[in-house]
């Protein structure tokens, strides 16, 4: 497996306030890894030293095999944060033939990630009468116009309605499925839980735990299952040991399952025991 992104012992402070504190993680290539945490943990401020937007005051990074600051990635790297910087006097195609030139990229190329977006029958359209659900998938196509190998997705669907949102998550599974490795930052537990290969769970800038979702679910599991039978109250009657003996005959069972938490239920518990 390729390694895409690797940090070790990665460090940031603003002034006395401690942004990150002695991270350090990989991902590999192909993987859509969740940055979790809360706002101001240090989700935004990574992303900023993973792409060359600031310089850590200790630890290493190594991004697609280099310094972030090296310029031969950065035609690799894609960016969508929630600064959206579309011009909403020009046209859906404007915003992106714009960008298609500072990378050189052919009119076909536009057409192409126009239609990957649902967004071709609306090419013509001035931005500012898009509905918000369009401003963000023009801003998902112009971040995968260049077709960057790596995509930092900030908050993607931060402030959107379920629907909206929905149409953003079936985007970032188009970029799995064509193998763009994708570092994703979020306080949706059930976001991650549901897009995520892995996770790192962030707090007050330390790195708290990391995995993957099942992983840290069964890792903290409380190691309990849940009986459901057709005994109905007659159940209460019975104490511990006939109810266990009268299980095991297996005449009432309708269904066992082992009881685990959210990564909600996680996160809290791990923040809780930090205080």
């Amino acid at each position: 497996m390729e390694t895409i992104i690797k940090i070790s012992n990665l460090s940031k402070r603003f002034n006395e306030t401690v942004a990150l504190d002695n991270c350090s993680f990989t991902i590999e290539k192909g993987e859509v890894f969740g940055y979790l945490g809360p706002s101001g943990a240090g989700k935004t401020t990574t992303i900023k030293l993973l792409s060359g937007q600031l310089h850590s005051d200790h630890g290493e990074i190594e991004v697609l095999g280099k310094s972030p600051f090296d310029d031969t990635i950065k035609g690799k790297i894609g960016i969508m944060s929630d600064n959206s910087g579309l011009y909403e006097k020009a046209t859906v195609y404007e915003n992106l033939k714009l960008f298609a030139e500072i990378y050189r990229l052919p009119a076909e190329r536009i057409d192409q990630v126009l239609h990957d977006v649902d967004l071709y029958e609306a090419k013509k359209k001035l931005v500012e009468n898009l509905s918000k659900g369009m401003k963000q998938r023009l801003i998902f196509a112009r971040t995968i116009l260049h077709a960057p190998e790596l995509l930092f997705l900030d908050e993607p669907t931060a402030n959107l309605d379920p629907s909206t949102a929905e149409e953003v998550r079936d985007l970032i599974r188009k970029m799995k499925e064509n193998g763009t490795t994708v570092f994703l930052t979020t306080h949706n537990m059930e976001e991650a839980d549901e897009m995520c290969d892995r996770i790192a769970l962030l707090n007050e800038g330390h790195i708290i735990e990391c995995g993957s979702p099942y992983e840290l679910k069964l890792k903290y599991a409380k190691k309990q299952v849940q009986v459901t039978t057709n005994l109905g109250k007659k159940s209460l009657a019975l104490d511990k040991t006939a109810l266990i003996d009268h299980l095991q005959r297996c005449e009432d069972i309708i269904m066992i399952h082992s009881i685990e938490p959210s990564l909600k239920e996680v996160f809290l518990t791990l923040t809780e025991e930090g205080r």
